[in-house]
């Protein structure tokens, strides 16, 4: 197949160059897009050179699938223009998540909406979203999801090389000594931050994302696409995001209150049983970096009236949360169509 990457220079478009060759994804040709200002760039391909074309002004003819990080605006723009070249157009940004002609996609949960692309672009679901979806999705099949209770822990990764290198950054003094926080509980000074609303390093902040109204875009995106992908529209979803002091790995606290009830042990079956899924005692954000798997752990019946399930997931935010689930959709395609 033909495969194009635009975003190519990026954080995720990078780990989309490495993900295709690790998983043999059959390519014929490959071809990289970004902006203006790394059109020429060389990048590796399976032992090959090639040189990063210009999104804005690129012939998108022969591209049978596209792989967009390239943010919600370059989306907009250029998204339809590829799709109308004949290519499926698979994008990782926010640009197409809730339309209701465009399917959000997890293979392991909802493949068969895939089978509607009025528009010739799928949606990659936001990173915190997908690594919860496929324990989730469990949860439905054995017990019927009525609401949920979330509080994320997100990776400053997230928030792109801005984000990586602010914790970088405030980690290490001129000398490039670590800093700690004083024996008495003073903070080092960390300088003013400009990536978040406060220093990331030795802290934890309670706002991932940027304000809407009383919530933030990353709230409103994990409700909406939960929704979406779970194909329940009327569920109750409560959402906080935070932003913590680690490079990569996204995890989640999350409370799923049931129709049917559950114990421990059939919650920790039906997850057990999810594909994407390896289920462990203690999940962590650095035992989920650099895997295709989301660990999940800490399941356990809620002690409270109603049925409800407790469990924690970490996952790679960059491969399963973004790269990864973004190719898994296009060995679908690529699967459907030989």
């Amino acid at each position: 197949m033909n495969i194009a990457i635009f975003g190519a220079t990026g954080q995720v478009g990078t780990v989309m160059r490495t993900i295709l060759e690790e998983r043999n994804f059959p390519v014929d040709t490959i071809r990289y897009f970004a902006s203006s200002k790394s059109v020429g760039k060389i990048l590796p391909w399976n032992g090959y050179e090639i040189a990063v074309e210009d999104a804005a002004s690129g012939d998108y003819s022969g591209i049978d699938i596209a792989l967009f990080s390239a943010g919600a605006s370059a989306s907009t723009e250029f998204a339809p223009k590829v799709a109308a070249q004949g290519a499926v157009v698979i994008d990782n940004s926010s640009a197409w998540r809730m339309d209701p002609d465009v399917p959000l996609v997890v293979p392991e949960v909802n493949a068969h909406a895939l089978a509607d692309m009025r528009k010739g672009i799928i949606a990659n679901p936001n990173c915190t979203t997908i690594v919860t979806m496929s324990a989730l999705k469990a949860l439905d099949r054995a017990g019927s999801l009525k609401k949920l209770v979330v509080s994320t822990y997100q990776a400053v990764s997230g928030a792109g090389l801005a984000g990586v290198n602010e914790l970088a950054q405030q980690l290490s003094d001129k000398e490039g000594q670590l800093m700690w926080l004083a024996y008495d509980g003073r903070a080092v000074d960390f300088g003013k931050p400009t990536a978040f609303v406060g220093p990331i390093a030795a802290n934890v902040l309670p706002l991932a994302g940027t304000l809407v109204d009383e919530e933030t875009n990353e709230e409103h995106k994990f409700r909406d696409e939960s929704r979406k992908i779970l194909e329940l529209p009327e569920l109750e979803v409560s959402v906080t995001c935070v932003r913590v002091p680690v490079f990569t790995g996204h995890s989640v606290a999350v409370y799923a209150e049931l129709a049917r009830d559950l114990s421990t042990s059939e919650a920790t079956e039906a997850i057990s049983q999810a594909p994407g899924v390896r289920v462990v005692d203690v999940p962590t954000p650095l035992d989920s970096a650099g895997r295709d798997l989301c660990l999940v752990g800490r399941i356990r019946k809620d002690r409270g009236s109603r049925p409800a399930v407790n469990f924690f997931v970490s996952g790679d935010n960059l491969r399963k949360g973004a790269a990864l689930n973004a190719i898994q959709i296009a060995e679908t395609i690529a699967g459907n169509r030989s």
